[in-house]
């Protein structure tokens, strides 16, 4: 794989100011009580000003230029990536001007067909797991297979969090043993336990925490999808790998954002999820369970779930009635069907090299597949 061109880093560069622009537009213009959830979640590049865009007809003007620039980028998955995140944030400014229909905002945020999940791999996959815990041994219909798992599975709320310290040491060890880990493990996160909140986990990379609602059922499997997901070789790693590789000039200046309803959402989550691939840790029936379950319940998105208990239901509720997030469900169910499929038809000398391609530079579902093998 060829290092990204002079001219494709100079991009990031004005297209990281122009997003922090757009980002300072809408939280200025943002509805009483949305100042705080702005366009970028994360942000590692306190050196770069943002452009100061007076409207949104002066972002799009911005937009349109930057969206024009990519077409002469010298790497067409380039070309690609970045007219793509310009059609993400245009859509964004015409949803804050004017409103955008929810299928349209799957289709432009996201680049994802607007669809739902079909009845029928929602039923594969509840086929699946039936088969999967009958040959475990657990009887009955699925509803109560999934129960009698759970309640042999599930960790104590006292005992959540250092399960989940446990896990994170040995994901640590394992994402060091196969891709580059550039800090030292004191660099790594802590866990912090919440309630109440609309999420399951969440990575505070700029704090060093792992936010682990425990109002959910929680099961060591899961607990170990959440160690991989959130930290290593999941979103600590990816974001880890952008501020280090664009400090040594390799990566670009827009990768050190975290921007939401963007071309990068699904593999950003696809990424994280992949996680124990990468890892080779589905090494139980019980792992191999939960990864099912884990799709299936991105799967059903705002449904009812077999397991996790009514925190589970009430925290994605929660999630979903925030119309500044209600896509990014989505990008759950999306981003592993890209993503997995990418990792598993690359030959195993090859993933190094891929490793550095994904976590390297910013993805669409569409460029991830651009991978030669």
């Amino acid at each position: 794989m060829l290092p990204l061109s002079d001219a494709t880093l100079a991009y990031g560069e004005d297209m990281a100011r122009a997003l922090l622009g757009v980002d300072a537009l809408y939280r200025a213009l943002a509805p009483e009580g949305e100042q705080d959830d702005g366009l970028v979640v994360v942000n590692m590049a306190p050196d770069h000003q943002p452009e100061r865009f007076a409207t949104y007809a002066d972002a799009r003007g911005r937009l349109a230029e930057l969206a024009r620039r990519a077409e002469a980028l010298p790497e067409p998955n380039r070309r690609v990536y970045y007219n793509q995140l310009c059609d993400s944030t245009l859509a964004l400014v015409e949803w804050r001007e004017h409103g955008l229909s929810f299928t349209d905002q799957l289709s432009r945020f996201l680049h994802v067909p607007a669809q739902p999940v079909s009845d029928e791999e929602l039923d594969a996959l509840r086929g699946e797991m039936r088969a999967l815990l009958t040959s475990m041994g657990y009887d009955g219909d699925l509803a109560a297979q999934c129960a009698a798992w759970e309640e042999r599975t599930h960790v104590p709320r006292d005992e959540v969090a250092g399960v989940l310290d446990e896990l994170l040491v040995e994901a640590w060890d394992r994402t060091a043993a196969r891709m580059e880990l550039p800090a030292p493990r004191a660099d790594g996160m802590r866990v912090s336990t919440v309630s109440g909140v609309a999420f399951n986990a969440r990575c505070d990379y700029l704090r060093r925490t792992v936010e682990l609602n425990i109002d959910p059922v929680l099961t060591r499997p899961a607990l170990k999808h959440l160690a991989v997901h959130e930290c290593y070789p999941g979103h600590y790693v990816q974001f880890k790998l952008r501020e280090t590789w664009y400090k040594e000039g390799t990566a670009p200046a827009d990768g050190l954002l975290s921007v939401v309803n963007s071309a990068s959402s699904c593999t950003f989550e696809g990424i994280a999820d992949n996680g124990l691939r990468v890892l080779d840790w589905l090494d139980s029936d019980d792992d191999r369970f939960a990864a099912l379950m884990s799709r299936y319940r991105s799967g059903i998105g705002t449904g009812e779930s077999l397991v996790g208990g009514d925190g589970w239901a009430a925290n994605r509720m929660r999630f979903i009635a925030a119309p500044h997030r209600a896509v990014l469900i989505w990008s759950y169910w999306w981003g592993e069907a890209c993503v997995a499929p990418a990792w598993e038809r690359v030959p195993s000398e090859q993933r190094g090299e891929f490793l550095r391609f994904l976590y390297g530079r910013m993805h669409s579902p569409q460029t991830v597949a651009s991978f030669d093998v």
